[in-house]
């Protein structure tokens, strides 16, 4: 009894701690468009902005992480945890390795936290503005120990309620033992780095958190490299406090907030209306109006995977209503819902770019014709499907003219407005040069919100709901960028980049031959992990190799995004795929469906990423 109550307590304080991560998050909001508004009228910015933001965003995640934890919603690979039937095995050796990088992280900071109150260690420039740390050390501690706590209850309760599988124990000794060995007889770093490289895709799919796959790849690594456990603990203690400290990273949890938003006021609904006033007339006008408006929406939210709920929803039984079959229906939704990770403003392209230290503006500049190009190849194949009566799109139910109620121009004019003056705001005061990206979310955030609540869409209650479950959401994404910043460090240390562009050398391979079995490698791993560990794993390896060879940063992150997006309309985890299967409620259509659904557009995302492999212009005209 006293377990239960003491497992209360700790749920209790996560559930806190996110609500406090919540007001931190629209208190961002509030600063940023404060600063924009002072900077406009009073020719000046806020002082401490820039320090302010740097340092809220580690208290942000650490503060929600807990939360994310209780509820078992850290991003994760589930495949054969759900094949197995929850194999207890699994899921014990998960919980026990994600406990143990928590506790490091808090041994790493506790130091640190008692060094900045000793020390009056600050963060900012002296005589301008100042900010002490220990608050951020605390809450990193603080957090760490609480999602310690947690995970330390969950392998309790593996280790006496589940019966682990003889079988599968004996398999993840096997391994866990052959690593050891393997770590033991690698000699130099870079043997060590490739065995680190082994571990991680084991860890990834054997569904232990990205990011706990990550640091403990890291730390594990590093520790061997320099025959020191205590400086791979120390990492964990430093990237913690350093990796996503930085003004740039708000865009993440502000974006993430603004699609939320958007996605509750039904604006999905009002873009496809708006996009089948302009092209209800031409034949598979439904389904072109579906890609416009899945188009519009990527510009206003840059999230794929709302695209592929709203839409499933939304425009899915009318087409099927209209005669299109119920797979070419919802794999339309999935191949048009991959525009959210290409037109700007989009949530992976924003992580590349921090990634890789490359201009966030210019990767949105770079992905307009791709992803245009993209849009417009999708609506051609429904028109060829249409006009030549395929079967795999139509039934015989289907007719060249559709037939839907005649929308109004009253109508129009009322939903018109606030999805263009979004669009308009976000993408114009990017491209134009007024906003940072992390001030185009902010002020993105603060307009959904007053067009939200002004139209009745949504509630306060429910707007306060939607701002806990970005910064909980947000928490999970920024801490797997913490995660690869420890894997980053240990692939730096290994050499392993600069042994690749010696192999490239030694072999003869070209960039465009090189970029090709990186994206081929992309997309394969799009089919049993998700996007944002892809991008978190690949990236720091096939990154320098590009660079040393000449090739173009912002290219490669429209070419390594386009193959994530292949990814997720792959077998056997296509996100997307995922979420509009449990968007539907309709038991009759399974994921094979949607799958088959979705494989010519995937196939067309394919190609049209191969071709921006050879003519890297395609993304750099507009640079």
């Amino acid at each position: 009894m006293t377990q239960k109550y003491f497992h209360m307590l700790f749920l209790y304080l996560g559930r806190m701690n996110a609500f406090l991560a919540a007001a931190l998050l629209g208190f961002l909001v509030l600063l940023i468009n404060l600063d924009i508004v002072s900077r406009t009228l009073f020719d000046g910015s806020l002082p401490g902005v820039t320090e302010i933001i740097a340092l809220a965003i580690p208290v942000l995640v650490f503060l929600a992480l807990p939360y994310q934890v209780s509820g078992g919603l850290l991003i994760r690979n589930n495949y054969f945890l759900r094949k197995g039937g929850g194999n207890s095995a699994l899921e014990l050796f998960s919980n026990v390795v994600s406990m143990a990088i928590s506790v490091g992280i808090s041994i790493a900071t506790m130091p640190l936290l008692l060094s900045a109150i000793d020390s009056g260690e600050f963060f900012g420039t002296p005589d301008v503005f100042t900010i002490s740390v220990w608050p951020l050390r605390l809450a990193i501690l603080f957090g760490s120990l609480l999602v310690a706590i947690l995970f330390a209850y969950k392998v309790v309760e593996d280790w006496r309620w589940s019966l682990v599988s003889s079988q599968t124990a004996v398999t993840l000794s096997v391994f866990i033992i052959s690593i050891g060995i393997s770590y033991n007889i690698a000699g130099s770093n870079t043997e060590i780095g490739s065995v680190s490289i082994v571990l991680l895709l084991w860890l990834l799919i054997t569904g232990v958190p990205v990011a706990f796959s990550l640091l403990c790849t890291g730390v594990v690594g590093l520790s061997f490299m320099k025959h020191d456990l205590g400086i791979g603990v120390d990492v964990l203690g430093m990237v913690s406090a350093s990796a996503v400290s930085s003004y740039v990273f708000a865009a993440v949890p502000l974006f993430v907030l603004m699609g939320l938003i958007v996605a509750s006021a039904n604006i999905g609904r009002d873009s496809l209306r708006v996009a089948y006033w302009f092209v209800g007339f031409l034949k598979g006008g439904l389904g072109i109006a579906t890609v416009g408006a899945n188009t519009i929406f990527a510009a206003i939210t840059g999230i794929s995977i709302a695209s592929a709920a709203i839409f499933s929803k939304v425009a899915a039984p009318e087409l099927i209503a209209r005669g299109f079959t119920p797979k070419f229906a919802l794999g339309l939704v999935a191949g048009s819902s991959v525009l959210g990770m290409l037109i700007p403003p989009s949530i992976l392209l924003i992580i590349y770019g921090i990634i890789a230290e490359v201009s966030i503006n210019k990767l949105f500049v770079a992905a307009v014709i791709p992803g245009l190009l993209l849009a417009f190849l999708l609506c051609l194949v429904v028109v060829l499907c249409v006009t030549l009566n395929l079967r795999f799109a139509v039934t015989d139910r289907y007719h060249l003219t559709e037939e839907l109620p005649v929308i109004s121009i009253s109508e129009i004019l009322r939903v018109g407005p606030p999805i263009f003056l979004l669009v308009a705001c976000i993408v114009g005061g990017i491209y134009g040069g007024i906003f940072t990206p992390t001030e185009a979310g902010a002020v993105g955030s603060a307009l959904s919100c007053v067009i939200a609540l002004s139209l009745g869409r949504i509630k306060v209650k429910k707007l306060i709901e939607l701002v806990f479950s970005a910064a909980s959401t947000t928490s999970s994404l920024l801490f797997m960028i913490i995660g690869a910043s420890a894997f980053g460090l240990m692939l730096t240390l290994s050499g392993i980049p600069e042994a690749l562009g010696q192999v490239a050398q030694v072999t003869g391979l070209g960039l465009t031959t090189y970029v090709c079995l990186y994206f081929l490698i992309v997309v394969f791993l799009g089919t049993i992990l998700d996007s944002t560990s892809i991008l978190l794993v690949m990236v720091p390896i096939g990154l320098p190799v590009v660079h040393a060879m000449g090739g173009d940063l912002i290219w490669f992150g429209i070419v390594t995004v386009i193959g994530v997006e292949v990814g997720l309309l792959t077998p056997p985890l296509g996100l997307s795929i995922y979420a509009i299967k449990a968007s539907i409620d309709d038991d009759s259509i399974s994921l094979g469906d949607i799958f088959r659904g979705a494989s010519p557009f995937a196939m067309l995302t394919f190609l049209v990423c191969l071709l921006l492999i050879f003519n890297p212009n395609l993304c750099l005209f507009l640079l």
